[in-house]
């Protein structure tokens, strides 16, 4: 095998290629905002109803993280991406196809479930494929990636559903799925070395060996520690609060209270997603240079935690001050990028792919539980007003579902200042059960 490092641009071009999935997967998480009204007519849904349809795709996506990180340990990507592409296209397929809202329902589990391969089998991509200094890059670049599908289901989606209605915009995503799915197997790899040049990889544990531990002992190493459990919990408040806002209850919230077009609050939406997509590549960078993990994701969280607070607590903001507000909150809710750096240093090498799949789990938990959440407590505080049959909340609602958001991002940033920084060095030996 040659002692060459893999070109960059061969290494981004294969990653990009498997990054594809998680653009789309990232649209397909958002996309229910921008057609609410059309999805509440067609299923005849209430708040709640709608909140847990879209929510559906967090509930399997976050229950595959954990089996997603090992299989991706012990399998390689290039296996799991290609399959996950083409179950992805099959769901998509299915949920524009479908009159009753159990198949819909039935067709988010599915489409969530697949796309959850995505984060981290480009994780263990990047871990094999890319210098350690170039990790953190690599997770910010693939949440200003994943946002890109964010915002292509914000504005040209509403344009496309107004031209040509939202089912056959959604067929057209599900045939493109399975076209990603089919590139990835034919050029993705699990590791340089596939290709005749040297792995960055810590440890050799390419598809064709086996772990070096047991399944289930390394998930219980996991557990034993500190750090992992912290961030765990931690992304989910801040990555659970804008994906909720602006992946379900954003729009309707800004046409509402604000008076917006559903365009103009789809692209301040979007917007929002924007500035997140740039915040997380400059925090990546930000962490490795100054060789710390916890003070720049604490900086993040504590800054989106006060975005949060402006927004919740003082209703009926000048529009430049809303803008700006939400602009913020999107730029520092990148910090959270940090944490899958920070949760890879904190466990054994060989535990990467199964550690981060447990951090992007507590990411999913954050949506998993608030968009419902959210639902149920505009529900119970609806006024009786409707709108063309869809029901309109008024800003005490709103006010008192958004609560829930503010105060988990709140517990967000007291955990992280709880976590032990681990200086951008990888846990070895007995320091990884000593490191909680």
């Amino acid at each position: 095998m040659s002692m060459l490092s893999p070109p960059q641009r061969l290494a981004w071009r294969i990653w990009g290629l498997a990054a594809v999935l998680y653009v789309m997967g990232f649209y397909q998480r958002v996309a229910p905002a921008v057609m609410t009204q059309e999805l509440v007519q067609d299923f005849g849904l209430s708040g709640a109803a709608l909140g847990n349809l879209s929510a559906l795709y967090f509930y399997s996506y976050a229950a595959m993280q954990i089996p997603t990180g090992i299989l991706v340990d012990r399998f390689g990507p290039r296996r799991l991406l290609s399959v996950a592409a083409l179950l992805a296209g099959a769901g998509t397929f299915m949920f524009c196809g479908v009159d009753d809202y159990g198949l819909a329902s039935l067709a988010r589990l599915i489409i969530g479930g697949a796309v959850a391969v995505a984060f981290v089998g480009l994780l263990k991509l990047a871990a094999h494929w890319f210098a350690p200094r170039q990790y953190a890059l690599a997770v910010g670049m693939a949440l200003f990636l994943g946002v890109v599908g964010a915002i292509l289901a914000g504005v040209p989606l509403r344009l496309g559903i107004d031209m040509f209605g939202w089912r056959a915009v959604m067929a057209a995503s599900g045939g493109l799925t399975v076209l990603v799915g089919i590139g990835i197997w034919l050029w993705v790899r699990d590791d340089p070395s596939q290709l005749g040049y040297r792995s960055y990889a810590p440890v050799v544990d390419l598809a064709t060996q086996r772990p070096r531990r047991g399944i289930l002992s390394g998930l219980v190493e996991i557990l034993r520690l500190r750090n992992p459990w912290l961030l765990f919990i931690v992304p989910g408040g801040i990555a659970g609060a804008i994906t909720t806002f602006a992946g379900l209850w954003g729009v309707p919230y800004l046409v509402t209270l604000y008076g917006m077009e559903q365009k103009s609050a789809a692209a301040l939406c979007s917007l929002m997603l924007v500035a997140w997509a740039f915040g997380g590549p400059v925090f990546g960078m930000l962490s490795d240079r100054s060789r710390r993990r916890r003070r720049p994701y604490l900086i993040g969280s504590g800054v989106v935690t006060l975005g949060w607070g402006v927004l919740v607590l003082s209703p009926g903001l000048p529009l430049s001050i809303l803008v700006v507000d939400l602009v913020v909150i999107g730029f520092f809710s990148g910090a959270m990028v940090i944490g899958f750096a920070y949760i890879k240093e904190s466990v054994a090498p060989d535990l990467a792919g199964t550690a981060t799949g447990f951090c992007n789990a507590g990411v999913m938990l954050g949506a998993t539980i608030l968009q419902p959440v959210v639902g149920l407590i505009l529900d119970a505080n609806w006024s009786g007003q409707l709108e063309d049959g869809v029901r309109v909340y008024d800003s005490a609602a709103y006010q008192a579902a958004f609560l829930v958001m503010l105060l988990w991002v709140a517990l967000a940033t007291l955990l992280m200042a709880l976590t032990r920084e681990t200086h951008c060095r990888p846990a070895v030996g007995e320091a990884v059960a000593g490191g909680s």
